[in-house]
């Protein structure tokens, strides 16, 4: 790990270096904002405050651990740098092992934050597809059956809850062979448990699902209609297939789905080609489906 000292007591700098080496870190020390080289990297910076200005440093190494070492606390030693971008503060004098435990620290906050948008990326992504309507997920009551044909849909629900009420939760795939014992084992472990795919389990084991779910914090979710269901059901109203559907589409409802998805994507020569039909026939079927292209 590469860090970065500014700081004007030369011999503070030289003894947190020195302490520093000893658990591993290779430490590179300047006496003021104006000897930093900003080409080079830097895993954590520790900035004195007694050094003047600090905004330009913290604005190019935001995206690194960034300790201030401060000799008193007010809004231009604290408040204004870490608003700026600084991770944390310690005030002089100080233990070193102190200093390794907040470095640690912001170290592995930084790997999750980075981690957690490159998920959140990749969620947001997947989900575009999904098309439900507006909830007020706050005044939802748990247990809740949701229901629709398209898994996504359920997943995008769940999550705008769990988002809005910033909950965790645990997702358990259902089947046949499910345990609605083991489920419930499993309630202790997140705010919610989100359970897909309701109508795979067997009749005995749905039965006790919602016999005993009791006011359990559960979401759970089915693609079909249940017999015997004692729960606040939301449809989702989505039963027109797609792609994405576990239905299998026919003809007419694919050229539909490719028609209406894609039609403003490539010219007409190109998407009858890829339809293997004919400009006309095209035509024919974006005005027997009611489809308009946008100019």
């Amino acid at each position: 790990m590469k860090v970065l000292i500014v700081e004007n007591e030369i011999y503070l700098a030289q003894s947190i270096s020195n302490k520093l080496g000893d658990v591993g870190y290779s430490c590179e020390i300047v006496s003021s904002a104006q000897q930093v080289r900003f080409e080079n990297h830097y895993d954590a910076l520790l900035l004195s405050t007694n050094v003047g200005d600090l905004s330009k440093i913290i604005t190019h190494y935001k995206k690194s651990v960034i300790i201030l070492l401060v000799s008193y606390i007010s809004v231009d030693t604290v408040i204004d740098p870490m608003g700026a971008g600084a991770s944390d503060y310690i005030q002089k004098p100080f233990m070193v092992e102190e200093l390794v435990r907040k470095i640690k620290h912001y170290q592995r906050f930084k790997a999750l934050e980075t981690l957690n948008n490159s998920y959140l990326g990749y969620i947001n992504l997947r989900l575009q597809r999904a098309n439900i309507g507006n909830f007020d997920y706050k005044k939802l009551k748990l247990p809740l059956l949701i229901k629709t044909s398209k898994p996504i849909n359920a997943d995008a629900f769940v999550l705008n809850y769990v988002k809005a009420l910033q909950a965790s939760f645990l997702c358990v795939e259902l089947s046949s062979q499910s345990s609605v014992n083991e489920l419930f084992k499993m309630l202790g472990k997140a705010d919610l448990l989100y359970a897909t795919n309701a109508q795979n389990l067997s009749e005995q084991e749905r039965e006790k699902l919602f016999k005993e779910c009791g006011k359990k914090a559960l979401i759970i979710h089915t693609s079909v209609d249940l017999e015997g269901v004692n729960l606040p059901v939301t449809d989702l109203n989505d039963t027109e297939k797609d792609l994405y559907s576990e239905e299998i589409l026919t003809i007419d409802e694919y050229v539909r789905y490719v028609i209406l998805h894609y039609q403003n994507a490539y010219p007409d020569t190109d998407l009858s080609k890829k339809l293997g039909i004919s400009r006309k026939s095209l035509w024919e079927k974006r005005k027997k489906y009611g489809l308009v292209k946008k100019k």
